[in-house]
């Protein structure tokens, strides 16, 4: 198990980046860490992987605790893989070498059975003798992915592992690597700003903001009941709008959170919105609408013309369900 205990930390300045910080891992568990820019999902995967020296808190993975830069010469465990965003590779050397650099040499057949497992798996087979610097930022990305899983290590820290592939690959990526790490049981925390990288993979997430934890939960749970618009902002477009303004009947003033596509146009009652822009999304329009000086976004089958006034209704399931999220 991975125990983050009551850590702390700031760079150079009195000013905290996070603050008592605290996580539990089981071995074999995929828990992703969301937020906004800059809210330290990658301060906390480089203190778990022991590159920042801590003054408050400890790291343990089971009974040993994880040492920062002052004690080991060479930061990091053997045990546990980090693959940050700059992807560490040699550039003068090919797809190949950079995977199985960490293989044993005295094992040929094994490391070559290894390097041709992890390059089907990340899709990058036919440029097994390319040099990496003739690769694209994406193809660079999963030889970096084929690096830190050579050595199938036991716990594995992913910092915005998909940001330089293509959609085009993405999608296959993710499920073939995050398919192979359950069935290896290898532990995984994956920093990211990419609901796709979390909902249908993590088995648990944890959303932080102004240096600390706000909320740990299923991406299920933290989808369906999200206890303000900053959570429910980071798995897609979000309004914060009183009930009683949509339902005439409610007797409260009480706001919940209504996701874009759970609005429904009606004819001539609900939640009176003054068109603003409208965007093509493929199999539907994102609409911007304005409601006493507030944007309010919602999807619609066809666009609406500038200036059009039209009334956006919410179930009543969506509504009983949220009366008991937010305040």
């Amino acid at each position: 198990m991975l125990h983050v205990d009551h850590v702390s930390f700031a760079y150079n300045t009195h000013i905290p980046v996070l603050e008592n910080i605290n996580l539990k891992v089981a071995k074999g568990e995929h828990v992703s860490i969301i937020g906004e820019s800059g809210c330290g999902k990658s301060t906390l995967l480089k203190i778990i992987y022991g590159l920042l020296h801590l003054e408050v808190g400890e790291v343990y993975w089971n009974d040993t605790q994880v040492l920062g830069p002052l004690h080991n010469l060479v930061p990091g465990e053997t045990y546990m893989k980090y693959l940050s965003q700059d992807f560490d590779l040699m550039p003068y050397t090919t797809v190949k070498e950079n995977i199985s650099e960490f293989l044993s040499v005295f094992e040929p057949q094994e490391m070559k059975a290894r390097s041709l497992e992890l390059l089907e798996m990340l899709g990058m087979t036919d440029f097994a003798d390319t040099k990496v610097r003739y690769l694209s930022g994406g193809q660079q990305q999963r030889v970096a992915l084929g690096r830190v899983l050579a050595q199938e290590p036991e716990i594995l820290l992913l910092d915005e592992p998909f940001s330089h592939i293509d959609n085009f690959r993405k999608n296959d990526l993710r499920r073939n690597l995050f398919g192979y790490l359950k069935r290896k049981k290898i532990t995984v925390l994956t920093a990211t700003h990419d609901h796709n990288d979390m909902l249908p993979f993590a088995d648990r997430v944890v959303v932080l903001r102004d240096r600390y934890i706000i909320a740990k939960g299923t991406p299920k749970n933290l989808y369906e009941h999200p206890k303000d618009l900053y959570i429910a902002s980071l798995f897609g477009e979000a309004n914060k709008i009183p009930i009683n303004i949509v339902k005439s009947y409610a007797d409260t003033k009480r706001r919940i959170i209504v996701y874009a596509h759970e609005f429904k146009v009606s004819g001539r009652s609900g939640l009176e919105v003054v068109v603003k822009s409208a965007y093509y999304m493929g199999n539907y329009f994102m609409i911007v609408g304005v409601y006493d000086g507030q944007d309010i976004y919602f999807h619609h089958h066809t666009p609406f013309e500038s200036g059009k006034v039209v009334f956006l209704n919410i179930s009543i399931e969506t509504i009983n369900q949220r009366m008991t999220d937010t305040l």
